[in-house]
């Protein structure tokens, strides 16, 4: 394990969480940070897994050990929320909400949750509103390790850059097709049904796998220039097409992306700046120090869950709102008490259930390649 990754995990899950409790809304850029983070991960695992492995084994151990990583606890969760969810349903809680989730769960089974996102008509449930970022991935997984195994060693670069340039590419097109009604799209705004589609973040996994196997100049140089660059695109953009640079705590870049095309070019912007940080860390030890904390480390290692159970668990929290407290209260409370709930049930479904599955990884589909 490279030191530091498991820091930047963490980090990833506390951006999302700080969105989700309304205190730092560019917190939603934490999903890219994973997107990233999977595509240099995964992308040095394939390549080591091919050429050590012929073509089944490598597809079988792959797949087998992501399923083992994957599966347990996607299922698991909606599983115990159908269950939840029939016994709140009974009880006349929120009946409407809980057969909004039941509907909305048949799509989460078969992870296409991402598109679903993008179906007219389509509102956010909290139980599976992050779950569309779980169908990216499972689909990057899906299609990426056959394009590492057809591309032969001296075109990975080519690979790389290519799917670097075709991420604004797809949501350039995306846009076009949407705003000129070409067909029957989905979404009913545009920059939303960009940011759940899964062509949006290709460019993404492409940093992550660029850097797994090729160099930036000055990393650092590059990482201390964006950390200004960023935030000052995205209030200029912000303010030149609005007049207001909104939200400080967005950055300029509130969710969704969609002043000053941000939707097109934000995503690159962001995307690059995550992969200056990943490269920085796995690959010139900067800021491993800080990364390498326990608690740090700990919140990365079951981030998985975190990431999974958090979203409900602030949902059922926030009901003290309906108590009477001043919202001066409210929010750090639930805050407080969303993320306390959530490391207890996270770190308790890593213990009993994801941890005995994990260590079949190694039982039945060794490989020196950690997944």
């Amino acid at each position: 394990m490279i030191p530091g990754l498991d820091g930047i995990r963490a980090l990833a899950f506390l951006l999302v969480f700080a969105m989700h409790t309304d205190y730092l809304m560019v917190g939603w850029t934490g999903v890219l940070l994973f997107f990233v983070l999977s595509g240099f991960l995964i992308t040095d695992i394939l390549i080591r897994m091919k050429e050590s492995l012929p073509a089944r084994a490598y597809f079988i151990k792959f797949y087998g050990r992501r399923l083992l990583r994957i599966f347990p606890l996607y299922y698991f969760y909606l599983l115990a929320m159908l269950v939840l969810s029939a016994f709140l349903l009974a009880v006349q809680f929120r009946p409407a909400y809980m057969l909004m989730f039941q509907d909305h769960a048949r799509y989460a089974f078969f992870y296409v949750y991402d598109f679903f996102s993008a179906g007219a008509g389509f509102v956010e449930h909290r139980f599976l509103g992050h779950f569309w970022s779980l169908s990216v991935e499972e689909q990057f997984y899906i299609v990426w390790p056959l394009a590492i195994l057809l591309t032969p060693k001296k075109y990975y670069w080519h690979l790389f850059l290519g799917a670097i340039i075709l991420g604004p590419l797809a949501r350039m097109g995306l846009a076009y097709a949407y705003n000129h009604a070409l067909f029957s799209l989905p979404y009913g705004t545009t920059p939303q049904g960009i940011y759940v589609l899964p062509f949006s973040h290709i460019d993404a996994f492409g940093f992550g796998a660029y850097i797994s196997r090729f160099s930036i100049p000055r990393p650092r140089q590059q990482l201390a220039a964006f950390a200004v660059i960023l935030p000052l695109a995205g209030y200029a953009s912000q303010f030149l097409i609005t007049g207001d640079i909104g939200n400080l705590t967005a950055l300029g870049f509130g969710h969704p992306l969609a002043n000053g095309l941000k939707h097109i070019w934000g995503y690159s912007l962001l995307n690059y700046t995550f992969a200056l940080f990943i490269y920085n860390v796995a690959r010139e030890k900067h800021f491993v120090r800080w990364l390498e904390a326990p608690f740090l480390r700990y919140l990365g290692k079951i981030s998985y869950g975190l990431y999974v159970y958090h979203y409900v668990i602030i949902w059922f929290v926030a009901r003290v709102r309906e108590v009477g407290m001043s919202e001066t209260i409210n929010k750090p409370l639930i805050a407080l008490l969303a993320f306390a709930l959530t490391l207890l049930i996270a770190s308790a479904s890593y213990r009993w259930l994801e941890a005995p599955l994990l260590q079949l990884k190694d039982r039945y589909f060794t490989n020196t390649s950690v997944v």
